[in-house]
Formats: structure tokens, C-alpha cells, sequence
């Protein structure tokens, strides 16, 4: 299989982009990896790049976009933060990945079980610790965990019915800050030229459930 070049990004829709990742999460599931020659790859790709899609996705290091939906070299852009949110530098790489290089999808993609939302919920624990910038990152998921905790709920870690919903809720509160903070992308989703989706990972069966 060889690298996409700027004629086949072209010809891929943002409906065909979603596809072409749901079927290499499928391929991943099966152990049934597509046929590439990575170093081909390399060589392909050395005047340039064409992905057709930009995965925003945790720095948990069971969640590689390029292995969970089995891509290869200059495939996909992929941005990795702790809890998968925005700011203005994720948002400027959006918008390079796709007004810019071509690429026709955006996907926020959470996964369960996840550390960084953990530490939001044990904000208390973490800012005990001592480490600012840790505290500065768990503090992005408060407003979201004060907005979906029931009334006596307990917020914890422990409770992993809280952790879900806030794994749920985080991205889809990270789309509504793509489309509100970046006029961009927004223009590009109204215009069709470019999908943005939602989508869970699950750490156990390596299962991408697309929002």
C-alpha cells in the first residue's frame, strides 16, 4: 500500500475518510494489518505529505491513531495531548492540517479508562503533589465534571460511571470548542469540505465506537 499523494487526497470525501478509518479499526481489531512498506513510505512521502484526516487523541501510550486505525506514513496528522482537549496551538495545527495540507476529516478521540481525566477527578490528590502545570492541565475537565455530577455523586476516580460519562462528555465538549474557536475549521465543516466526529477508544478490546 503505498502513501497517499496529493491526487488521491483528492478524491477522498470527508464520508470516505471516516470509512477508510473505521475499516482499519476493524483491520486492527482482527490483527489484520494492511500490506505496507514502510520505508516505500519514507521515500514516497520525502517531496511532501497529503493525509486525509487530523486525530486529536490522548498521549496514553495505548493510543496511537497510526496503530488503532492501522495507517501508515503520511496518512494522518496526529496531535496528542493529555485528555485530548484544545487550545489555540492544537487549533492552528487543525487548521494547517486541513485548510492547508488537504485533509478532509478531524476526529476527537477519548478512550476509556483514561489517566488525564482520572487526575481531574482527583483534582484535590494531584494539587497536593505540587506540580503546576499538571494542576493547570487536570483543571480543563472541572467546569465539564461540575456540569455532569449528580447531586451526592462521589467524585473520584473510583467511580467509573463518572469517569465515562466525563470521558463522553469531554469530547464532545472538545468539538463544540473546535467549531466555536476556530472560525476556520467551522467555515470548513459548513461548506462540507471537511467532517469533524467524535470517538471513543476502549483500552480493553481495542474497539473505536464513533460517536
Amino acid at each position: 500500500m503505498k502513501a497517499h499523494t496529493s491526487e488521491t487526497q483528492a478524491t477522498i470525501s470527508p464520508e470516505k475518510a471516516l470509512e477508510i478509518l473505521k475499516e482499519g479499526n476493524f483491520r486492527f481489531v482482527k490483527n489484520l494489518k494492511a500490506n505496507r512498506d514502510l520505508l516505500a513510505q519514507v521515500n514516497d512521502t520525502r517531496a511532501g505529505q497529503w493525509p486525509f484526516a487530523v486525530i486529536l487523541s490522548c498521549i496514553d501510550s495505548r493510543t496511537s491513531a497510526e496503530l488503532i486505525f492501522d495507517q501508515g506514513l503520511g496518512d494522518i496528522f496526529s496531535i496528542r495531548i493529555a485528555g485530548n482537549f484544545v487550545n489555540q496551538d492544537i487549533l492552528g495545527s487543525m487548521e494547517f492540517g486541513c485548510n492547508v495540507a488537504g485533509s478532509k476529516l478531524v476526529v476527537v478521540l477519548g478512550h476509556t479508562k483514561c489517566g488525564a481525566l482520572k487526575g481531574g477527578l482527583d483534582a484535590q490528590a494531584i494539587e497536593s503533589l505540587g506540580m503546576d502545570n499538571l494542576n493547570h492541565l487536570v483543571g480543563h475537565f472541572d467546569p465539564i465534571i461540575k456540569n455532569i455530577i449528580k447531586e451526592g455523586e462521589e467524585r473520584s476516580s473510583n467511580n467509573t460511571d463518572l469517569l465515562e460519562r466525563l470521558n463522553h462528555h469531554n469530547v464532545l465538549n472538545t468539538i463544540e470548542n473546535i467549531r466555536k474557536e476556530s472560525s476556520t475549521l467551522r467555515k470548513l465543516e459548513q461548506e462540507g469540505k471537511i467532517k469533524i466526529v467524535g470517538a471513543n477508544y476502549d483500552v480493553e478490546t481495542g474497539l473505536v465506537a464513533f460517536l
